[in-house]
């Protein structure tokens, strides 16, 4: 067989990738159902659990999204915070009509055969709260029961059973959704356990629909895309029109995929959070999802839900959740997701027009001096400083450090601030204050600051003027500086002294001193304490600072 020319392969490529994309275009169609998932989910696997107040804000984030059908509580004997915090959105007159809640099948298992007769706790639990609509969690495999004592018929009527009850004791207008919750565990070899089930409540019709998830992240995107073809197919076969909905979880890098995947095979909605913190390490989020439907060309999703807050409401609801933002590197809400990274151009789909955002310029070795002076005036505003010469001194010395072996970042206020002082720049009284302003978000670094604020206080306490914001240079000295410099009068003591008196008035003030502190902690943040935070203050920023070319041409005459 002869080669293929260039033009042959280029011919087949073009046909090849054409096919493998258009199996995206369903998603452009797609009237994507969401059940957040936010108060729940967020918490599962969380060293601290949610207050009140916690479930709270995060109802009033999601909220804000679009999110009509929303989980609140997930019962069993103990009493939860749930409990209360159900009570309280009922009281305050909130429609219980789109509140959701998880509930047991059965109340419990005796040598893996289930009760039968008893009225599970969740669902007397909602009777009791004035919830309507049920998720029953199911189990098909062998590790939960044993089915040549409990079969899969049996299942059947109980789950038909406990339908039924929840028609009858909590309204007609109850809505009920049905999770096969250990499904990757089944599919592999008892899937007609799943499909069994499947087709008597699609022929019950009772239901609003099902939900299925992979709980340990471990199926391929292939395996639940399939899952969700085949369950479609038996919903289809009846003609049952109730909702198919898929829940990721991370493990091995695949749950949005596996999410998108499943969409395309057969299920039409997603129940999730709208961050990722969750169970395992994470489960694949809403504000993720959607998202992707957006930039795959879907606008339908943009009419239902508040697609321009999701990512800030990603972001509240991981703080609130964590105490932290999300990773930098997180997609889509992280804090490098809008960045502009090799120029200032927009992208063909563009996350910060999305969000209603502005692109931040992210300063690295591959930013160009017009990148860096963009970066200069978003941070500090327009000044006559800034210019295409200092931008590129700023350039260079941005390699010089790579090249030195030192390892900086440049994109805050604080490392842009010191990156352009050590090129040949003058901090001004302005870009302090504007550093100073901004509020340590890093707890850890709030406590930090307030123990070496606090050493600056006793020391302010020895000087002439008290409370002035203001330490006079011996004062600095004996209360900072000593451990680092012989003594006050010596040529080195000088140049730091100088090096952090940005507007040269004599004195050292706070803001100033703040610069240092922050970018220090920036690049240290693994710091054991207050003392470390100084050491790497003064060893790793203010002496180097003192061989700033500026401070070398100018001088300090002894």
């Amino acid at each position: 067989m002869a080669s293929m020319t260039a033009k042959q392969l280029a011919e087949e490529y073009e046909k090849d990738v054409s096919k493998e994309l258009f199996k995206y275009e369903c998603l452009k169609d797609l009237d994507l159902f969401v059940l957040d998932n936010s108060i729940r989910e967020s918490t599962v696997g969380q060293l601290r659990g949610h207050t009140i107040e916690n479930k709270r804000d995060i109802f009033n984030e999601v909220t804000k999204c679009g999110f009509r059908h929303r989980i609140v509580a997930s019962y069993n004997h103990q009493r939860r915070v749930d409990d209360g915090f159900v009570k309280e959105l009922l009281a305050k007159g909130e429609d219980p009509e789109f509140l959701w809640a998880f509930s047991e099948v059965t109340e419990g298992i005796s040598r893996k055969v289930p009760d039968q007769t008893s009225i599970p706790v969740g669902l007397l639990k909602m009777k009791e709260a004035g919830l309507r609509n049920v998720i029953f969690e199911i189990d098909l495999g062998n590790s939960t029961y044993n089915f040549e004592k409990f079969t899969v018929d049996d299942m059947c009527r109980l789950v038909e059973k406990w339908v039924k009850w929840v028609k009858t004791n909590l309204g007609s207008s109850s809505k009920v959704l049905v999770n096969f919750r250990d499904i990757p565990d089944v599919m592999p070899s008892q899937s007609k356990r799943v499909f069994h089930v499947v087709d008597f409540l699609a022929r019950l019709n009772l239901l609003f629909g099902i939900m299925f998830e992979d709980q340990r992240g471990k199926s391929l995107p292939e395996e639940c895309a399939t899952w969700a073809k085949f369950i479609r197919k038996v919903m289809d076969s009846v003609n049952w029109k109730g909702h198919l909905l898929v829940h990721v979880h991370e493990k091995f890098g695949y749950m949005d995929a596996t999410a998108i995947a499943s969409l395309m095979a057969g299920a039409n909605g997603i129940w999730a959070s709208v961050c990722t913190e969750g169970a395992s390490i994470g489960n694949a989020s809403s504000c993720v999802t959607i998202i992707n439907l957006v930039r795959l060309g879907n606008k339908k999703v943009l009419k239902m839900y508040n697609c321009s807050y999701l990512r800030k409401a990603a972001i509240r609801v991981t703080e609130i959740t964590t105490g932290s933002p999300p990773h930098k590197n997180q997609p889509i809400f992280g804090t490098r997701a809008t960045d502009f990274m090799f120029d200032l151009k927009p992208e063909e789909f563009d996350l910060a027009s999305v969000f209603g955002e502005k692109a931040p310029v992210r300063i690295t070795e591959l930013a160009s001096p017009q990148m860096i002076l963009s970066r200069l005036s978003e941070l500090f505003g327009k000044s006559t400083a800034f210019t295409l010469e200092i931008a590129s001194k700023m350039k260079e010395m941005i390699l010089e450090d790579l090249r030195s072996g030192r390892k900086e970042e440049y994109m805050s206020k604080v490392g842009l601030a010191l990156l352009f002082d050590r090129s040949g720049g003058s901090l001004n009284e302005e870009m302090c204050d504007i550093i100073a302003a901004d509020e340590a978000k890093n707890p850890y670094e709030k406590r930090l600051l307030e123990d070496i604020r606090q050493r600056w206080n006793e020391w302010d306490l020895l000087d002439a003027e008290h409370n002035d914001e203001k330490l006079q240079y011996d004062s600095f000295y004996n209360g900072f500086l000593a451990p680092y410099f012989s003594s006050l009068r010596c040529h080195d003591t000088k140049q730091a002294l100088q090096a952090i008196d940005m507007d040269a008035n004599g004195y050292v003030d706070w803001k100033e001193f703040l610069v240092y502190l922050k970018w220090a902690f920036r690049q240290y943040p693994d710091v054991e304490d207050a003392n470390e935070l100084l050491d790497v203050t003064f060893r790793k920023g203010l002496i180097p600072a003192m061989r700033d070319e500026r401070i070398l041409l100018k001088g300090i005459e002894d």
